[in-house]
């Protein structure tokens, strides 16, 4: 008895002692050659007593050794992980020409991993923005071994990366280039507010203060023509037979990229097991602060809080290490949160099923200018003439894209949610308001808005925000759209306008899902310019050489004729 008592202690103490073991992470720096001899540098991270395990990879142009938290995280999970810099940028050799040879950079990495003994022979790949855009490049190349992505924040056309409705996202590529470009030894950049002002826009480098070429080439061709096309990887999608966890928020510039990416993979995939495996997570964020509940002014409170990493190694349970435990549990397509209630909610696709495309429709009298006039929403057409609500577009006085203040100068304007009624107060802001609001307004899907405009110019820009108005007039806004007036019929065949006649246009204003709570207002805000998340419209039509401005008279219009409304995905939910 007394035997078997000790027996049973000790493969009791055995596995206690078992349990209690952690894996030991072995760092080991490589250098892997590319197939034109160019070396890349590469961190291991393993655990020795682990023979074979399949491998997690990060690509990064931002210093893979920063890492090593999360690497210790994978690999006590049971994987190998693998960060790399990429060509050119801090470890590796090579030249940095931004994204040009991430996809043979990553099929060369991704078949040499395969071929190490501690590979088990299936590769998955992590990481956000740049760190994302590589998983696709390295995926359409259908490299050996590539099981699973997880790419966040990013892209499959590398156009619409920079542009949005015809317009450039100048200060988000101004910056980044500037931080990636080398530059002459103790140079400092100048002023950035100065710089983002400069015309020509061809001479933006010059003003920040070094030559920056491929600043220089994203900025001079604004068409969707052949210069992209190399990183126009959105037609080989649906060939890939690969599971998909996408991730963004609803205030990232990449937000309709990434939701269209998760579309594309589940709808148009050829594989049918491709098409059900694909996880679309969809929450309040801007680019920064993704898995957080503090965006910008808006505390979406603890609900919004995710831990990214958690979710990630959940789905490379499933996919990549193959884990029956993982495979059994059932996944929602996707979870998507509401701002305002704040909830998550589960859907089988995006827009979610049982939603409504809604119109609301914009009336004045003509007076619609700032937030003290005369401008309303309605769900009735409007079943009389009403005059053209009017302002005055000056390029040298554009409208900011967030209120300035002595702590946030314009050059730091933010994507994310910001109290827009001191905007609201400008002369060269249309303002369009419901009534307080006396039951929820529920929303969920891509919205839009078309709009009947004219101009005096050739050109002009129209900018739409729809607003949140807080019964203490704080007006956060939900979602934004801009449209480049000579790109509303084709993005590669520009037409210029005729003065004084009106057209209808469509603006693009992305993904978004909220809940306008009772006693709150929903509102429109419209004008000529989202400066400097995008660049000033000269109204000229002179292209990007020129410095020649003019002030734009933009009319909007609103009658049975030309009914100017903003459409809602209106969700059923409570």
């Amino acid at each position: 008895m007394r035997s078997s008592m000790k027996a049973n202690l000790a493969i009791l103490m055995t596995l206690v002692l078992c349990s209690s073991v952690q894996a030991e992470v072995k760092t080991e720096t490589l250098n892997v050659v590319m197939r034109d001899g160019v070396k890349l540098a590469t961190d291991v991270y393993r655990d020795d007593a682990v023979k074979q395990a399949p491998v997690v990879l990060i690509r990064t142009p931002y210093d893979r050794t920063k890492q090593k938290g999360i690497a210790e995280r994978w690999v006590k999970a049971g994987y190998v992980f693998v960060a790399q810099d990429c060509r050119g940028t801090r470890a590796s050799e090579g030249v940095l020409a931004p994204y040009n040879n991430e996809g043979q950079d990553g099929y060369d990495s991704i078949e040499w991993l395969t071929r190490q003994p501690w590979c088990n022979g299936r590769v998955g790949m992590v990481g956000g923005s740049y760190v994302g855009a590589v998983q696709w490049q390295a995926a359409v190349e259908n490299p050996p071994g590539l099981a699973v992505i997880a790419p966040q924040a990013t892209w499959s056309s590398f156009y619409k990366n920079l542009y949005l409705g015809g317009a450039v996202r100048l200060s988000l590529i101004s910056n980044w280039i500037a931080g990636n470009t080398p530059k002459p030894e103790g140079l400092k950049p100048r002023d950035m507010n100065d710089a983002l002002m400069r015309l020509p826009l061809s001479d933006v480098d010059e003003a920040i203060g070094w030559p920056m070429p491929w600043l220089d080439a994203y900025l001079t061709h604004p068409e969707p023509n052949g210069f992209w096309t190399r990183l126009d990887l959105t037609s080989r999608l649906p060939e890939l037979q690969l599971p998909a966890l996408h991730v963004v928020g609803y205030y990232d510039f990449f937000s309709r990229e990434s939701v269209d990416n998760f579309v594309i993979m589940q709808t148009q995939a050829r594989d049918p097991t491709t098409r059900q495996n694909q996880r679309l997570v969809l929450g309040p964020w801007d680019h920064g602060t993704i898995g957080k509940s503090q965006v910008a002014e808006v505390d979406f409170g603890p609900e919004a809080a995710l831990d990214i990493s958690a979710i990630q190694f959940d789905w490379f349970d499933r996919h990549l290490k193959q884990d029956p435990a993982a495979q059994a549990k059932s996944f929602p397509p996707v979870r998507y949160f509401s701002m305002g209630d704040n909830v998550w909610r589960d859907a089988q696709q995006w827009p979610p099923e049982g939603v409504t495309p809604t119109s609301f429709f914009l009336h004045s009298d003509g007076k619609a200018n700032t937030r003290k006039g005369t401008g309303r929403i309605s769900r009735e057409a409007p079943t009389k003439e009403q005059p053209a609500d009017t302002f005055r577009a000056d390029p040298a006085i554009p409208v900011p894209a967030c209120p300035v203040t002595a702590t946030r100068p314009i050059k730091a304007a933010v994507w994310g949610p910001v109290d827009q009624s001191a905007l609201e107060d400008r002369d060269d802001m249309l303002v369009y308001s419901t009534t307080p609001l006396t039951e929820p307004l529920t929303f969920a899907g891509n919205l839009e808005a078309k709009l009947f405009v004219s101009t005096d110019t050739p050109d002009a820009d129209w900018v739409v925000k729809i607003v949140d108005v807080r019964p203490d007039g704080a007006a956060i806004n939900l979602a934004t759209g801009i449209l480049r007036g000579r790109y509303r019929k084709s993005l590669l065949k520009p037409e210029l306008m005729k003065p004084g006649e009106v057209y209808e246009i469509r603006v693009d204003l992305g993904p978004c899902a909220a809940t306008i709570a009772q006693g709150h207002q929903l509102r429109v805000d419209v004008c000529g310019s989202l400066f400097p998340l995008f660049d000033r419209n000269p109204n000229t039509a002179e292209g990007i050489f020129s410095d020649k401005t003019a002030m734009a008279t933009e009319q909007l219009h609103h009658r049975p004729a030309a009914l100017s409304r903003i459409i809602l995905p209106i969700s059923s939910t409570k």
